[in-house]
């Protein structure tokens, strides 16, 4: 017979040792609390039994005996007052997740799972990329190799899957540094998706932080999950993974009870004054409260996890504004900032903020601390405006380009502090936002009103798929010209999987619940679109190549010492921007000189043109044994190095971006 023993309080979770299984969990009030065993091949409850002490507000016990160890599956129930109106939603009878759990069971009910963290990790060299040379690959487990063609079938839109030789070998030819996983922590749909026959495909619905989403793994998902981070970092990879510490599955006051909720709601949840209804700046239900220390310290707790068990190399966290809010709003010294900082194991890691939430004073772009980097909605929608021929922009453009410092510069906050971006997994592919002006989301069955309307595309001239070869051309340098300017921009680029062969999404801007062909990436379009890979990594090695594009510090457009200006913003008559020329709403082509402009030293001029005109844009002179090489112009397919024999101008055109070297 089994017998629980006093145990220890730390570490929470269920922790397997030489003594057997040492089971903590926190509740401050709680009256009582289970641990029901499970067998593992039924799932029947074999037995239950009370933790039998209690340190603080931490109840622990220990579960002693051969027999009890790596393979135990276990859930808590949890006794105390069911009280809404005080924030009290316990009930015995409900089976709940350990918010520790390092595993959950497969199956309709998930139950937490004792694991053996044992793995061999000899070799493993995480890349440790400086931030200035980070290049981000935004991508979906499942849907990234679920349709690859060299990844067995079995592993397709698995961990293993991203192990694949033909998928590594791919991603290192982009010249990426590091991939960005959607969320992979364990999720589930919502109800509502479930009865229009929709899931959850993007995992922003969690329920159990520290336990790998098993839709993703063959057989075990913690092992997989590792051998998948193994095979990244030889692979010269860095892995950031998509967090979402802002809310849970659980919902709102007529949620289900799956783990928080039953276990001390009061302390996890942002709840109004009534008590009974939650605080939902997430628009997901509900809101975590990371006010109170105990939640501060499952965080962090899970953020150690996940980069000492797991290897992982940093985060980026969902709907982080939720993460600093107190009871007056948004606190950019909050204490949850302060206790990351402060533990050595996240001292080294890559913290990346969305950096906003849909509750009042959500929007926080720039207020995140130094060490964090945010992701630059702002960058996005003016890139966007600007090649769709909007007026008035050339001057926001340059701003953006030259690192955002108007948001980034203080607490001496460098332009890494700046995630790029022109798409995500939120929003049009890059094929669509250049083929589609209104957003064609009825597959997501909510009568197209979902997803953003005001997404800044321009379809060139048709909506959506066309045989109009002039509109195809268009499309193609458009979206040439939109990663031309991401790459080159000061920040860290990021760059959404399957951008780099045009994938499509069919003009849906909000795929979450697609689980299908419109989200999973079609491999198919690689080879037609082998020109647009080849742009994709020419623009990732001049970016490696140039020291100038990937600066620690804002540009300025002011001289050096040496009397060398660090960048000179140029108008099509060669010389330097007038206040008049950046005020004119009629101006849309720039010219962005890195070097000096009157010597002959090395120099780089990227060219811009978002004008429906052909235009012939004076450059700096150049000695004649010296002359300018173009790199690229995005109204070429080819991208072969030209050497140039003009004299003073260079024949731009129209909606084109030009390279520019001597």
């Amino acid at each position: 017979m089994k017998s629980f023993q006093a145990g220890l309080p730390r570490p929470l979770g269920a922790t397997w040792t030489e003594h057997g299984v040492n089971f903590a969990i926190f509740s401050s009030h709680a009256t009582r609390i289970e641990v029901a065993l499970y067998d593992a091949s039924s799932g029947a409850e074999l037995s239950r039994h009370d933790l039998p002490a209690r340190t603080g507000d931490i109840w622990h016990g220990l579960l002693a005996g051969r027999r009890a160890g790596p393979g135990t599956q276990y859930a808590f129930h949890v006794h105390g007052p069911n009280e809404p109106g005080e924030g009290h939603r316990f009930d015995p009878s409900i089976p709940l997740i350990d918010p520790y759990a390092r595993q959950l069971s497969a199956g309709t009910q998930a139950r937490s799972r004792v694991i053996d963290g044992r793995f061999d990790w000899a070799g493993d060299r995480p890349p440790a990329v400086p931030w200035r040379d980070t290049v981000i690959y935004e991508l979906h487990t499942k849907g990234f190799t679920q349709l690859h063609p060299g990844v067995p079938e079995a592993w397709r839109g698995k961990y293993l899957g991203l192990t694949c030789e033909p998928v590594l070998v791919h991603l290192k030819s982009l010249g990426i540094t590091a991939v960005e996983l959607l969320p992979c922590h364990a999720f589930v749909g919502e109800p509502f998706l479930r009865q229009r026959g929709l899931t959850n495909y993007w995992g922003y619905n969690p329920i159990a932080w520290f336990s790998p989403a098993n839709e993703f793994a063959v057989d075990d998902a913690v092992v997989e999950f590792k051998t998948m981070v193994k095979a990244l970092h030889a692979a010269g990879l860095e892995v950031i993974l998509d967090v979402v510490f802002n809310h849970t599955a659980e919902g709102n006051d007529t949620g289900p009870v799956l783990s928080l909720k039953g276990i001390d709601n009061s302390v996890y949840y942002r709840l109004l004054p009534d008590r009974r209804q939650y605080d939902n700046a997430t628009g997901c239900g509900n809101t975590v409260d990371c006010s109170h220390p105990q939640v501060r310290s499952l965080i962090v707790d899970c953020l150690k996890y996940w980069v000492l068990e797991m290897h992982v190399d940093g985060f980026r966290f969902d709907l982080a504004t939720v993460l600093a809010r107190e009871s007056n709003g948004f606190n950019e010294h909050s204490p949850i900032f302060k206790a990351v900082r402060a533990e050595p194991a996240l001292d080294h890691i890559k913290l990346i903020a969305e950096p906003w939430d849909v509750g009042w004073g959500g929007y926080q772009l720039g207020r995140f601390p130094a060490g964090w980097s945010e992701w630059n909605d702002r960058y996005r929608d003016t890139v966007r405006s600007f090649w769709r021929r909007d007026a008035g922009k050339v001057g926001e453009l340059a701003e953006r380009f030259a690192g955002s410092s108007d948001i980034f510069r203080h607490n001496g906050r460098k332009p890494t502090a700046n995630v790029n971006f022109v798409t995500a997994h939120d929003g049009f592919t890059l094929h669509d936002l250049v083929s589609y002006n209104e957003r064609h989301n009825e597959p997501n069955l909510e009568g197209n009103a979902d997803g953003s309307s005001n997404n800044l595309s321009w379809n060139c001239g048709v909506e959506g798929p066309t045989d109009d070869a002039a509109v195809l051309a268009l499309r193609r340098r458009q979206m040439r010209n939109l990663l031309a300017t991401l790459f080159f921009s000061q920040g860290i680029p990021m760059l959404q999987a399957g951008d780099e062969f045009a994938r499509t999404q069919r003009g849906n801007n909000n795929a979450y619940c697609q689980d299908n062909e419109i989200s999973w990436i079609d491999w198919r379009l690689r080879s037609a679109n082998q020109d647009l890979v080849e742009f994709v990594r020419l623009l990732a090695k001049i970016r490696r190549q140039h020291a100038e594009l990937r600066r620690e510090t804002f540009l300025k457009g002011a001289a050096s010492r040496t009397g060398v200006k660090d960048v000179s913003w140029l108008h099509i008559r060669g010389g330097e921007m007038t206040q008049n020329d950046w005020q004119d709403a009629n101006v849309r082509t720039l010219g962005v000189l890195f070097g000096n402009r009157n010597n002959a030293a090395h120099r780089l001029l990227f060219l811009l043109n978002a004008s429906d005109d052909d235009q012939e844009f004076s450059v700096p002179p150049v000695p004649p044994d010296s002359p300018w090489d173009c790199r690229f112009d995005t109204a070429r397919e080819d991208i072969e190095v030209r050497s140039l024999d003009f004299a003073h101008y260079y024949p731009l055109v129209a909606n084109s971006a030009v390279l520019l070297e001597c």
